[in-house]
């Protein structure tokens, strides 16, 4: 193993490849603050230039890209509350409330180091455990995604700060939204109203923008005292000031520890597994919170855990990949491509056959972790300055980067429209007290959860004992089930504690008289 990992660092520590991971990685920073290119669509575009260049500087080029948007959409996600990446929607919950409270540095800061702590848990995870953890992944069938995904949902009455009714609805909301677009099983168009441009489903990336973005936007503008409580944001413009202090770490490093953990496991996973690490993450951290009731209202445990979990996935993502050939989501079948056009398979063979290959771009995910903190660090202070921006300048700007953003997906005026749509919705959310985030989770995991489950039941033949019958569904059917009922058992304990009391203190005044 140290030879090995001597061999890699030999290879991502050239000259060639640290000038290849820095452009990898400021590339992605640059696509992460952009809302709705993604790294996916970037990598897409330069996957036939990299036919050109050695394979192990291709994939670490491209890999950087893949790592460097986590972080770059968490800039603008804690500034102006649009998430650059599907991933860094959670960090919109608190992180931007710090903001506002004049911590957007820290925030920026917690989410610099947390990434580089997970992403080097997650590099070390992938040297030590990849050919054993992407056996267990293998094990995930249709009916242990469905368990998962149920899970997951259970997660909306933990997301919401205030009414867990109200996290409910958002997450059915979301989930009723995953069904436009055509059927995944028979093809039938589902709630399209007779629009092309509804066919595949609304596009995450032009939800977000509209649910976050305008919706921002539009409430500020009705209101003034949020607009000029924004305004009035005062900070100091010395980065050692800006950065977490002693109880920020405190508060931080046991959500940057488990986040790490949670996303690792969770990015071998196929579908969204930066996502729901982060949105798992989240609801982790809250639960585990003495004070959960500062969720969403600019708690710096609700950066750093889901900064974590996101950035640790993505080392979890090349697990699979890397020892079995199986790509967990779009980039890493991107990746594939990136192989298959220098005539080199990913999967068993790999390690044996080029061990270069292997080794150098897992050892260049540790100079690319270092490279990006030393790359975001010294520019929070300049980063932060995006506050000092009047909302009356700041607001159009945002509103244009949201239409170039949307229009850029599919070069559809369409999702303009729709952006703005739900950018309403988003407005009118924020009005009447029902937070986007469960309503995000919903959306997120809906169109996985129809695939699984009829995947599953097709298996069984209609039975949904399936979901019972195999250990790792079993285990996590049973985790859903405690989760809904907890509350329910916790809140008949306090009624029975409350009428306890009260006959103590009627017997008390009965005696009296």
């Amino acid at each position: 193993m140290i030879e090995n990992l001597l061999m890699g660092f030999k290879i991502s520590l050239s000259f060639q490849n640290i000038i290849y991971c820095f452009i990898g990685c400021t590339l992605g920073t640059i696509i992460g603050v952009l809302p709705g290119l993604g790294p996916s669509a970037t990598i897409a575009m330069l996957l036939t230039l990299t036919y050109k260049l050695d394979l192990t500087s291709a994939i670490i080029m491209l890999a950087g890209i893949y790592y460097g948007a986590s972080y770059g959409g968490t800039i603008t996600s804690v500034l102006i509350n649009i998430p650059g990446e599907a991933s860094t929607v959670v960090t919109c919950i608190d992180g931007y409330q710090m903001a506002l409270k004049g911590r957007a540095g820290k925030a920026l800061g917690i989410a610099a180091f947390g990434s580089f702590i997970a992403g080097t848990f997650g590099t070390v995870g992938l040297s030590l455990l990849a050919p054993p953890l992407s056996e267990f992944a293998l094990m995930f069938g249709p009916a242990e995604y469905s368990a998962l995904m149920m899970l997951g949902l259970t997660l909306v009455i933990y997301l919401g700060s205030g009414s867990p009714t109200k996290a409910m609805v958002m997450g059915f909301l979301g989930l009723a939204v995953a069904t436009i677009g055509m059927d995944p099983a028979t093809a039938v168009e589902r709630f399209t109203f007779g629009s092309q441009s509804l066919m595949e489903g609304v596009n995450i990336a032009v939800l977000a923008m509209g649910l976050f973005g305008i919706g921002e936007i539009l409430y500020m503008a009705e209101s003034g005292e949020a607009r000029a409580s924004r305004d009035a944001i005062k900070y100091s413009s010395k980065l050692r000031e800006l950065l977490p202090d002693q109880y920020d770490w405190k508060m931080s490093i046991k959500p940057i520890g488990r986040g790490s953990i949670l996303g690792f496991f969770l990015g071998m996973l196929p579908g969204g597994g930066a996502v729901i690490s982060s949105f798992a993450s989240y609801a982790m951290e809250k639960k585990f919170s003495k004070h959960p009731e500062q969720f969403g209202k600019g708690a710096i445990e609700g950066v750093a855990g889901p900064e974590s979990a996101n950035n640790s996935a993505v080392s979890g993502a090349f697990i699979p990949l890397l020892t079995l050939g199986i790509p967990s989501n779009v980039v890493m079948a991107l990746l594939v491509g990136a192989f298959m056009l220098h005539g080199v398979t990913p999967g068993p063979f790999i390690l044996k056959e080029h061990p270069n290959v292997f080794w150098g771009v897992i050892t260049s995910m540790y100079v690319g972790n270092v490279i990006l903190l030393i790359l975001n660090v010294p520019l929070i202070r300049f980063f932060v300055k995006i506050i000092e921006i009047p909302m009356a300048l700041l607001s159009p700007l945002i509103v244009l980067i949201c239409v170039i953003g949307a229009y850029s997906l599919n070069n559809n005026a369409v999702d303009i429209l729709i952006m703005v749509i739900f950018g309403v919705v988003g407005y009118l959310m924020r009005k009447f007290r029902y937070e986007p985030a469960p309503f995000m989770l919903g959306f997120v995991l809906g169109e996985m959860l129809e695939k699984s489950v009829r995947q599953a039941l097709i298996i069984s033949q209609g039975s949904p004992l399936i979901f019972f019958t195999h250990p790792i569904s079993m285990v996590l059917m049973v985790a859903m089930l405690f989760m809904i009922l907890s509350p329910i058992f916790t809140t008949f304990r306090k009624r029975r504690r409350l009428t306890t009391v009260l006959e103590q203190v009627r017997k008390a005044a009965s005696e009296d008289d």
